[in-house]
């Protein structure tokens, strides 16, 4: 419930703090006194979007606050999880409108966005007036009504589940076939570039291997020549290198015979010896190994010409065209086998829509025998609220369609929501005589208003929000009636906390906490004020409603005997 209120600088409003109490809290004042101001600050408690314009002149910001009882709602501390906000029993919400435009929204001092606070709004207050916030002329929300009077929330929730996997399915087989499309329109230039890459095959690094054969390849006659020149120099010359080093170690031997400090340089020698012996060897087999063919030249010359063509086209490097060549191998695989996994998503939709289908239509039923018990029970709250002659009807239709978003039941393809398949509107005929019409249509706002209260009345059991907000929705409605309303919020009022405006004295005599809002000057400006009436007070502003300022015995009687009445019931 909503347990305090604090509104500064906020239009006629200077600063206020209104704590409200559980059950049935009236609000009395004149009209302009700023009743529907105190309604505006609550409706951006839970989310209605804010103006500058309402900043009270001469203030930087407006500020509205309120606190509320959350120790009984689990799903307020299943959202506060969600956006990683501590739960407590207390809720604060807090509003700050700035002139200069920034707007600030705090749950628990910590900053949030608007959505929240819509969100939680709409978990904790239900708004209803005479104009936008009475969702009961939306036709839409009628199977939102009609819902919560039904014991079937399971196979909404299933059927939500189905629904949302089928269109996620229905995604993924459109993005299949939106690809399949594109990769028609460029299969043949991929086949072609498959081609060209396939009939060069080329090799993992092969470039580089063949440019360092061509070097060889393209000096083959110098290095031919050079390593046969190494080789004699070395060993088969006259005047070889080798010979003489090996008469050079021969003498360093002999003379180690005499001397050991020959011998280290004689070692030294047998090395050298071997690594020329290495070297030799080395040269005589590469000249002898040595091919001079101009017929390889060329085709090692062409091949890297044609892989250095397939690297200028497709990427850079021939690792690239490689990867490249597999990624339309793989689309060109692809492309064979769309037919196939089409076929199969198609299939999967046609299953889940089917599914979703006889889900629906169990709901469809389900919903028809909650909506024939629902008629005569609204019937007849309406009567106890002076709509003797009323009759109440719960339209349900449903709606074929040719349109690829459906839901199949025995064979047929119908239109569905998140709901299902139904479309709920509720009818009524105020008078005896009159053809039922659409709520919309009904030109009394005393009407529409008993219509919530008997919804509220019956949907009080099973509606989880905890705080009702009526902003004069006793327009177009006095005597009998008005007392015949106040029962019926004076009852609803035991499982919620009702918030109401009124003027009519026969339903704030019902009141468990009675407001008045009084419009004062202050400084030479115009300032709303509210206070909370004691409970002795209760027939002094009851009669103030019966007979305006001046109260007469007659009018302060009557107030004490609608009070005596209240009492009683």
């Amino acid at each position: 419930m909503l347990k305090t209120l604090y509104i500064k600088d906020y239009a006629l409003i200077e600063k206020i703090s209104v704590e409200f109490g559980e059950g049935l809290n009236i609000i009395l004042g004149e009209t302009g006194a700023g009743k529907s101001i105190l309604i505006g600050a609550l409706g951006l408690l839970v989310g209605d979007r804010a103006s500058s314009e309402v900043i009270r002149g001469g203030a930087k910001k407006s500020i509205i606050e309120g606190v509320f009882d959350i120790s009984h709602l689990p799903k307020i501390k299943e959202y506060l999880d969600k956006i990683d906000i501590d739960f407590e029993d207390e809720l604060i919400v807090r509003r700050e409108i700035s002139v200069k435009g920034s707007n600030r929204i705090f749950l628990n001092d910590t900053p949030v966005t608007l959505l929240d606070i819509k969100t939680l709004g709409e978990m904790l207050v239900d708004m209803h007036g005479q104009h936008s916030h009475q969702s009961l002329l939306k036709a839409e929300k009628h199977v939102e009504f009609l819902d919560k009077l039904g014991d079937y929330s399971d196979l909404l929730a299933e059927f939500k589940d189905v629904i949302t996997e089928a269109e996620n399915v229905e995604a993924e087989l459109n993005a299949l076939k939106k690809r399949e499309k594109e990769l028609r329109e460029k299969l043949e230039l991929y086949e072609f570039k498959l081609s060209e890459i396939d009939e060069v095959a080329p090799e993992a690094g092969e470039d580089a291997r063949l440019e360092a054969e061509l070097k060889i390849l393209e000096n083959a006659e110098y290095l031919f020549n050079s390593s046969r020149e190494i080789y004699e120099a070395l060993y088969e010359s006259e005047d070889a290198v080798y010979d003489k080093l090996s008469a050079v170690e021969r003498k360093l031997s002999e003379l180690a015979r005499y001397d050991e400090n020959f011998r280290a340089h004689a070692e030294d020698a047998i090395n050298i010896l071997s690594a020329i012996s290495e070297i030799a060897e080395f040269t005589r087999n590469y000249k002898d190994n040595l091919e001079l063919d101009p017929e390889m030249l060329e085709e090692k010359r062409e091949r890297l010409g044609a892989l250095n063509l397939l690297k200028k086209k497709y990427g850079g490097t021939l690792e690239n065209v490689i990867e490249f060549r597999n990624e339309i191998a793989n689309e060109l695989n692809l492309a064979q086998n769309f037919s196939f996994e089409i076929e199969r998503l198609e299939k999967e939709v046609a299953s889940l829509r089917k599914e979703a289908g006889e889900i629906a239509a169990q709901i469809s039923q389900k919903r028809k025998l909650t909506a024939q018990a629902f008629e005569p029970k609204i019937e007849k709250v309406l009567k106890t609220l002076g709509m003797n002659d009323a009759k109440f009807k719960v339209k349900i239709s449903v709606q074929e369609t040719a349109s690829p978003d459906y839901v199949l039941i025995n064979g047929k393809r119908y239109a569905y929501n998140k709901f299902g398949i139904d479309e709920v509107e509720f009818l009524i005929s105020p008078n005896a005589g009159e053809e039922l019409k659409p709520l919309v249509k009904i030109a009394s706002g005393g009407e529409i208003s008993r219509v919530m209260l008997a919804l509220k009345t019956l949907l009080a059991e099973k509606d989880a929000i905890p705080v009702l907000i009526f902003d004069e929705i006793d327009t177009g409605i006095s005597g009998r009636i008005a007392q015949k309303t106040g029962e019926a919020m004076r009852r609803l009022s035991e499982t919620h906390q009702i918030i109401a405006i009124t003027h009519l004295p026969q339903i704030a005599a019902f009141a468990r906490n009675l407001f008045v809002i009084e419009k004062q000057k202050e400084n030479e400006r115009a300032v709303s004020k509210i206070r909370k009436t004691k409970q002795e007070e209760f027939p002094h502003e009851i009669a103030k409603l019966i007979g305006g300022e001046t109260i007469t015995e007659t009018a302060l009687k009557s107030a004490e005997e609608l009070l005596s009445y209240s009492e009683n019931l």
